[in-house]
Protein backbone atom coordinates (compact mmCIF):
# COMPACT_ATOMS: atom_id res chain seq x y z
CA UNK A 1 0.00 0.00 0.00
CA UNK A 2 1.59 3.30 -1.11
CA UNK A 3 1.30 6.81 0.14
CA UNK A 4 -1.92 8.67 -0.59
CA UNK A 5 -1.86 11.17 -3.41
CA UNK A 6 -1.52 14.83 -2.36
CA UNK A 7 -5.22 15.36 -3.12
CA UNK A 8 -6.12 12.53 -0.72
CA UNK A 9 -3.62 13.47 1.99
CA UNK A 10 -5.39 16.65 3.09
CA UNK A 11 -9.11 17.13 3.54
CA UNK A 12 -10.63 19.50 1.01
CA UNK A 13 -11.36 22.94 2.49
CA UNK A 14 -15.00 23.81 2.94
CA UNK A 15 -15.89 26.58 0.51
CA UNK A 16 -15.99 30.01 2.11
CA UNK A 17 -14.06 29.09 5.27
CA UNK A 18 -10.37 29.43 6.04
CA UNK A 19 -7.94 29.38 8.94
CA UNK A 20 -4.41 30.77 9.00
CA UNK A 21 -1.71 30.70 11.65
CA UNK A 22 1.06 33.27 12.16
CA UNK A 23 3.82 33.72 14.68
CA UNK A 24 4.24 37.27 16.01
CA UNK A 25 7.91 37.96 15.33
CA UNK A 26 10.00 41.02 16.30
CA UNK A 27 9.54 42.58 12.85
CA UNK A 28 5.75 42.38 13.30
CA UNK A 29 5.84 44.23 16.63
CA UNK A 30 5.86 47.85 17.71
CA UNK A 31 8.05 49.45 20.40
CA UNK A 32 5.62 48.15 23.07
CA UNK A 33 6.26 44.56 21.94
CA UNK A 34 2.76 44.11 20.48
CA UNK A 35 1.62 43.29 16.95
CA UNK A 36 1.34 46.34 14.67
CA UNK A 37 -2.31 47.17 13.93
CA UNK A 38 -1.50 47.42 10.23
CA UNK A 39 -0.01 43.94 10.24
CA UNK A 40 -3.11 42.60 12.00
CA UNK A 41 -5.30 44.20 9.33
CA UNK A 42 -3.14 42.79 6.51
CA UNK A 43 -3.32 39.27 7.97
CA UNK A 44 -7.09 39.59 8.40
CA UNK A 45 -7.56 40.90 4.86
CA UNK A 46 -5.50 37.99 3.53
CA UNK A 47 -7.64 35.46 5.43
CA UNK A 48 -10.82 37.13 4.10
CA UNK A 49 -9.36 37.02 0.58
CA UNK A 50 -8.69 33.27 0.80
CA UNK A 51 -12.17 32.54 2.21
CA UNK A 52 -13.82 34.66 -0.51
CA UNK A 53 -11.70 33.03 -3.23
CA UNK A 54 -12.65 29.57 -2.00
CA UNK A 55 -16.32 30.53 -2.14
CA UNK A 56 -16.31 32.36 -5.50
CA UNK A 57 -13.49 30.40 -7.20
CA UNK A 58 -12.60 33.58 -9.05
CA UNK A 59 -10.43 36.64 -8.62
CA UNK A 60 -11.68 38.78 -5.73
CA UNK A 61 -10.85 42.26 -4.49
CA UNK A 62 -11.42 43.99 -1.17
CA UNK A 63 -13.90 46.85 -1.46
CA UNK A 64 -14.62 47.53 2.21
CA UNK A 65 -13.24 46.81 5.65
CA UNK A 66 -15.24 47.54 8.79
CA UNK A 67 -13.66 49.00 11.86
CA UNK A 68 -11.26 46.58 13.44
CA UNK A 69 -12.24 45.97 17.03
CA UNK A 70 -9.01 45.44 18.94
CA UNK A 71 -9.98 43.69 22.17
CA UNK A 72 -6.70 42.31 23.47
CA UNK A 73 -3.03 43.05 22.76
CA UNK A 74 -1.11 40.51 20.69
CA UNK A 75 2.35 40.22 22.24
CA UNK A 76 5.50 39.36 20.35
CA UNK A 77 6.16 35.63 20.58
CA UNK A 78 2.46 34.70 20.46
CA UNK A 79 0.72 32.33 18.10
CA UNK A 80 -2.10 34.00 16.17
CA UNK A 81 -4.88 32.03 14.52
CA UNK A 82 -7.27 33.70 12.10
CA UNK A 83 -10.72 32.35 11.29
CA UNK A 84 -12.50 33.81 8.25
CA UNK A 85 -15.88 32.85 6.86
CA UNK A 86 -18.41 34.03 4.31
CA UNK A 87 -21.36 35.47 6.21
CA UNK A 88 -23.55 36.62 3.31
CA UNK A 89 -23.49 36.99 -0.46
CA UNK A 90 -24.94 39.50 -2.87
CA UNK A 91 -24.96 39.28 -6.66
CA UNK A 92 -21.21 39.94 -7.03
CA UNK A 93 -20.14 40.61 -3.43
CA UNK A 94 -19.44 38.60 -0.30
CA UNK A 95 -19.57 39.78 3.29
CA UNK A 96 -16.93 38.08 5.44
CA UNK A 97 -16.16 38.03 9.14
CA UNK A 98 -12.65 37.51 10.44
CA UNK A 99 -11.56 36.79 13.99
CA UNK A 100 -8.00 36.90 15.29
CA UNK A 101 -7.26 34.69 18.29
CA UNK A 102 -4.04 35.02 20.28
CA UNK A 103 -2.40 32.13 22.09
CA UNK A 104 0.63 32.50 24.34
CA UNK A 105 3.25 29.88 23.53
CA UNK A 106 3.55 28.84 27.18
CA UNK A 107 -0.16 28.43 28.06
CA UNK A 108 -3.15 26.51 26.75
CA UNK A 109 -5.45 29.49 26.46
CA UNK A 110 -6.80 31.54 23.60
CA UNK A 111 -8.25 35.02 23.66
CA UNK A 112 -10.18 36.84 20.95
CA UNK A 113 -7.83 39.69 20.12
CA UNK A 114 -9.51 41.32 17.13
CA UNK A 115 -12.59 41.05 14.93
CA UNK A 116 -13.49 42.77 11.65
CA UNK A 117 -15.80 42.52 8.67
CA UNK A 118 -14.77 42.71 5.03
CA UNK A 119 -16.61 42.98 1.73
CA UNK A 120 -15.04 41.31 -1.29
CA UNK A 121 -16.23 41.52 -4.89
CA UNK A 122 -15.57 38.84 -7.51
CA UNK A 123 -14.14 40.20 -10.75
CA UNK A 124 -13.58 38.70 -14.17
CA UNK A 125 -10.53 38.95 -16.44
CA UNK A 126 -11.67 42.42 -17.53
CA UNK A 127 -11.77 43.63 -13.91
CA UNK A 128 -15.56 43.99 -13.92
CA UNK A 129 -17.76 42.39 -11.23
CA UNK A 130 -19.01 38.85 -11.90
CA UNK A 131 -21.70 36.86 -10.07
CA UNK A 132 -20.82 34.76 -7.03
CA UNK A 133 -22.56 31.56 -5.95
CA UNK A 134 -25.27 32.07 -3.33
CA UNK A 135 -24.45 31.06 0.20
CA UNK A 136 -25.95 27.68 0.97
CA UNK A 137 -27.73 28.25 4.27
CA UNK A 138 -26.39 30.53 6.97
CA UNK A 139 -22.73 30.03 7.82
CA UNK A 140 -22.34 29.72 11.58
CA UNK A 141 -19.44 31.48 13.20
CA UNK A 142 -16.59 29.00 13.64
CA UNK A 143 -15.89 27.74 17.11
CA UNK A 144 -12.96 29.32 18.87
CA UNK A 145 -9.83 27.71 17.46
Amino acid sequence: MGLPSPAQALPQPRAGVTRAVHLVLPGDSNHYGNLFGGTAMAWMDEAAFVAATRHARSKVVTVHADALDFRHPVPQGSIVELAAWVKATGRTSMRLEVEMWVEPMDKEERVLACRAGFVMVAVGPDGRPVPVPPLEGAEPAPQAP
